[in-house]
């Protein structure tokens, strides 16, 4: 079977062609003939070692996979052969990865994409969204009625969140360039301020005097002297970008508020986390109400420079798929 990965950690040069056995079907699997897979910056922390991972090699690279349904384990319920689903779980924890022409998958972690969803456009929205749900949802426990601050909001995690916390009923503030400000207001936003403003944190507590309920810093920058300035009482600080970050927590200012700082990797999220996650995913995706603004298509053969396109920082605002070659 022909698949695109790694035999050691290494950097993306080392991202090369395999050949790998075909998957056997288990008792609790469902095998997937692959037609779409995301490039995420997370499969570059795997590949490198940057996060710490069980990996079988050689291992194909690449975690979110959509493709249709080619056999079903003795114990699977609820899914068939020839039906289109998707995962976002592969490549990480001793898991096969995704960037192949097949692939076995843990049923509990494959989900059925709603009828005419194209599978580029899933793909690309796959680790976006379910980023987003799993910060303004589960970690950020966003309620109605509460503000929520989202910097970075033109990216796809941060646009993803937006729509996510419209709905929600909550007051949204986000910041983004000053071309990127329509988008933004677009997607629901109230308030679009330049995160280039000198003056971004006055104006935020301007916008917002009683202090923001959820803060998610979807660019990674992790100004937290900045983000405890800006709490509310109770207030909640999500961390989710930033790897290599080191910032200056004012504790006493982040106790005294009752505020928390919570961070989370999506690679750590639980079956039933991810699964509950999914069902919002899903239901973005039929509805059309968030798609990423653009989408890069290559082929398999195109894994080693989608990974250094990443790591370079060249690839701003563009989501990277690949498809298997004809």
């Amino acid at each position: 079977m022909r698949a695109v990965g790694i035999d050691r950690l290494t950097d993306a040069a080392g991202i090369h062609q395999l050949r790998l056995p075909a998957p056997e079907c288990g008792a609790d699997q469902v095998v997937l003939a692959v037609e779409a897979v995301a490039v995420n910056h997370v499969d570059t922390f795997v590949r490198s070692g940057v996060y710490a991972t069980e990996l079988e090699f050689p291992v194909a690279v690449g975690r979110d996979a959509v493709g249709t349904i080619e056999a079903v384990g003795a114990s699977v319920t609820g899914l068939q052969v020839g039906q289109r689903a998707w995962t976002n779980s592969l490549g990480f924890a001793g898991r096969p990865g995704a960037t192949a022409e097949r692939v076995a998958v843990d049923a509990e972690q494959a989900y059925l994409l709603p009828p005419d969803v194209d599978p580029v456009t899933a793909a690309a929205a796959l680790h976006p969204c379910t980023t987003a749900v799993l910060a303004v949802q589960r970690q950020g426990n966003l309620q109605p009625g509460e503000s929520i601050y989202i910097a970075g909001g033109a990216g796809q995690v941060g646009s993803a969140a937006i729509v996510l916390a419209v709905a929600r009923g909550a007051r949204v503030l986000a910041s983004a360039s000053a071309d990127d400000a329509g988008y933004c207001r677009g997607l629901g936003a109230q308030t679009v301020l330049d995160y280039r403003d000198p003056d971004l944190v006055p104006r935020l507590l301007q916008a917002v005097p009683d202090g923001i309920d959820v803060h998610i810093d979807t660019a990674g920058h992790n100004d937290l002297a900045a983000a405890v300035k800006l709490a509310a009482p109770r207030g909640r600080i999500v961390l989710l970008a930033g790897p290599t970050t080191e910032a200056v927590l004012p504790v006493g200012q982040l106790y005294m508020r009752d505020a928390s700082l919570r961070g989370f990797a999506i690679s750590n999220a639980t079956v039933g986390e991810l699964a509950d996650a999914a069902a919002t995913v899903n239901m973005l995706l039929a509805s059309g109400v968030w798609t990423p603004r653009q989408v890069s298509l290559g082929s398999f053969d195109d894994a080693g420079w989608a990974h250094a396109r990443l790591e370079s920082g060249q690839n701003r605002g563009t989501r990277i798929v690949l498809r298997p070659a004809p």
